[in-house]
């Protein structure tokens, strides 16, 4: 069985969206970042972008069939770059995330993995896709084939990180078939080993606590762990409808809002543009989903499907947490909005997950 792929089947549409939500990007963390210190953010953002495009295209050349069939050697070599993060790695902060390279440079295991997960998670689904039903067997596999990296990168620790391979699994379960039952005895489950664990206090360290209670009353310790909402939230609200103009917003220029570039470049873009700025990238938002969910339903093969369906789950998990943190619905986790904030590992991360994608619309006629 040949398969044929063309650049005329490439999606330009698609890719057109993600260019201008990249443009955006760009532009927001010039503005943001004007008056600050960390000013010229913005060209760094561009080089990560300019290497992020190539990498997709290189990445839609080779037909996505391979990486599936060596995917089991990557997930050996991410669990051993994980082990080293955890031996050899680089402390910054009180966690262990990195691992030097020469020249000075840190390379981030974590984020990469989501993208080898990804593909595993296709591999192992696709090989159950004979199965009416899986059975307890199937899910526990499933549970420990993510989980287990998950369970690594939670020891760095890093629970931003660690939390977007959760889509992965629920993405394959629910493609793999599995019953309304099975699903809500595993839900059930969860909520009584997260409280347990809560409970615990070996899992999840001190400041860990902190952040994932602060969003719900960030007045009761406003310099503290709770800061971040409150100046977040100032940020949001003082945009109005309109928003106070680029480089104007006196959060982000005056240095109150934490990390506007990265984590809340979505607090900076509400004060600076306001509702109608926050609406119009919500709504580019909606249309890259619903394309990733389209090229999805138009797979050649199974594999195909749960690869798209795979990086919809991650990309739309980022999305809900990163906005739901910067308006005080959800706990700050750290976790970045896909395209839109700045950093050299998501920005390469999201192309080559997108390359995939492109991989999989670009070969959907077999002969």
């Amino acid at each position: 069985m040949t398969r044929f792929s063309s650049y005329r089947d490439f999606d330009w549409t698609l890719l057109t969206f993600v260019l201008l939500m990249s443009t955006i990007s760009v532009l927001e963390i010039y503005s943001a970042t004007l008056h600050t210190k960390f000013h010229g953010f913005h060209t760094k953002q561009i080089e990560f972008l300019c290497i992020g495009i190539v990498l997709m295209f290189l990445m839609s050349m080779v037909d996505y069939h391979w990486f599936i069939e060596v995917a089991h050697w990557a997930y050996g070599v991410s669990i051993v770059s994980l082990l080293a993060v955890l031996l050899v790695g680089k402390k910054v902060l009180g966690a262990r995330r990195w691992i030097g390279l020469p020249g000075g440079t840190h390379f981030q295991p974590s984020e990469w993995i989501k993208l080898v997960l990804i593909v595993t998670s296709a591999r192992y689904f696709w090989g159950l896709a004979n199965k009416d039903e899986l059975d307890w067997k199937d899910i526990g596999k499933a549970f420990l084939l993510i989980g287990f990296p998950m369970l690594m990168v939670l020891k760095q620790p890093d629970l931003g990180t660690a939390l977007t391979y959760s889509p992965v699994l629920l993405v394959g379960l629910f493609l793999g078939g599995i019953s309304w039952k099975k699903g809500l005895i595993l839900a059930v489950t969860g909520i009584v080993l997260v409280t347990g664990i809560w409970k615990s206090g070996k899992v999840l360290k001190p400041y860990q606590k902190a952040r994932l209670t602060s969003f719900q009353h960030p007045e009761d310790d406003p310099k503290g762990s709770g800061y971040q909402v409150r100046q977040s939230l100032i940020a949001v609200g003082s945009g109005g409808i309109w928003g106070k103009g680029a480089t104007k917003g006196t959060q982000t220029q005056g240095d109150f809002l934490p990390i506007p570039y990265t984590d809340f470049i979505f607090a900076a873009l509400c004060e600076e543009h306001g509702f109608v700025g926050a609406a119009l990238v919500l709504m580019l938002y909606f249309l890259i989903l619903i394309r990733l969910v389209q090229n999805a339903q138009t797979a050649s093969d199974p594999p195909g499907t749960l690869l798209v369906m795979g990086v919809a789950g991650v990309m739309l998990f980022q999305i809900a947490v990163n906005i739901g943190m910067v308006v005080g619905m959800m706990p700050v986790t750290g976790i970045p909005l896909p395209l839109l904030s700045y950093g050299g590992s998501s920005v390469l991360f999201t192309f080559l997950a997108l390359g995939i994608v492109m991989n999989v619309r670009m070969r959907r006629f077999v002969n």
